[in-house]
C-alpha cells in the first residue's frame, strides 16, 4: 500500500476527518476543519500494521543508527511500541508531565545516556508535546535523530518550533498530501479546497467565522 493509498484509507474509517461547513473546536480553542484521531486507526490490523511499516521504512532508510525508539505519550505510545518490536529497539515513553507518586519519572523504561534516539508521535500542529519530549530526553544527554510523526498540519509556527531547538521533524503525511488525495477522491470540492488551504495559513482568522 503506497502512502497516498494508506491516507485515503485513514480517511475512510474516520480516522481523519473533514468538515469545513461545521470545524471542530481543539483545545487551544482554535477552529478546525480537520480533525485526525490516529486512535481510530489501531482498531484496523492492517491499516496499523502498514503505518507501522511506513515509519520502519523510513527510520531504516534514514536513521538507521537508532538506538532506541521514544514514543511521545500517550498517542504516540501504540506506533513506537509497535515500530519497537518489528525494530527489535528498546522502548521508552515520555509523559506530559513527571508521575505524581512512586518514582516521579517523566521518561518510563530504561533509557542509558547518550542514546540515539527517534522520537514518535501520531500527530503535529504547533508541536509543543514533541518539544517537550524532546526537552526531557536530552536532559539524559540523549541524541534526538528525529520527531517522527503520522501526520503534520505543517503550520509555519510548528517549523519555527523545531527550528529553535535544533531539532529534525519529518511525517508520513503532509498536509497538502490530505488535500490532494481527499479532492482526486472527491471527499472534498474546490471550494472545500480553498477554504481548507485558507485555514492552513491563518487558522485563528478562518475560525473567527464561525463564533
Amino acid at each position: 500500500m503506497n502512502s497516498n493509498e494508506l491516507l485515503y484509507e485513514l480517511i475512510k474509517i474516520n480516522s481523519i476527518k473533514i468538515q469545513t461547513e461545521n470545524p471542530f473546536t481543539w483545545a487551544s480553542g482554535w477552529k478546525s476543519p480537520i480533525y485526525f484521531d490516529n486512535r481510530i486507526s489501531l482498531s484496523y490490523p492492517n491499516i496499523r500494521s502498514e503505518i507501522k511499516k511506513h515509519l520502519c521504512k523510513i527510520i531504516l532508510d534514514k536513521y538507521d543508527d537508532v538506538d532506541v525508539i521514544a514514543g511521545v505519550a500517550t498517542a504516540g505510545i501504540p506506533q513506537s511500541s509497535l515500530v519497537a518490536d518489528n525494530l527489535e529497539k528498546p522502548l521508552v515513553y515520555v509523559r506530559s508531565k513527571p508521575k505524581s507518586h512512586g518514582m516521579k519519572n517523566m521518561i518510563e523504561g530504561k533509557l542509558e545516556e547518550g542514546k540515539k534516539i527517534v522520537l514518535i508521535e501520531d500527530l503535529i500542529s504547533t508541536g509543543g508535546s514533541s518539544i517537550q519530549a524532546v526537552e526531557a530526553l536530552r536532559e539524559k544527554k540523549s541524541e534526538i535523530l528525529c520527531v517522527l510523526s503520522i501526520f503534520s498540519y505543517g503550520f509555519k509556527t510548528s517549523k519555527e518550533n523545531f527550528e529553535s531547538i535544533k531539532c529534525k521533524s519529518e511525517s508520513l503525511f503532509q498536509y497538502n498530501d490530505l488535500l490532494s488525495v481527499a479532492l482526486n477522491k472527491k471527499n472534498i470540492n474546490e471550494d472545500e479546497m480553498s477554504s481548507l488551504r485558507k485555514w492552513r495559513i491563518d487558522p485563528e482568522k478562518w475560525g473567527k467565522n464561525f463564533v
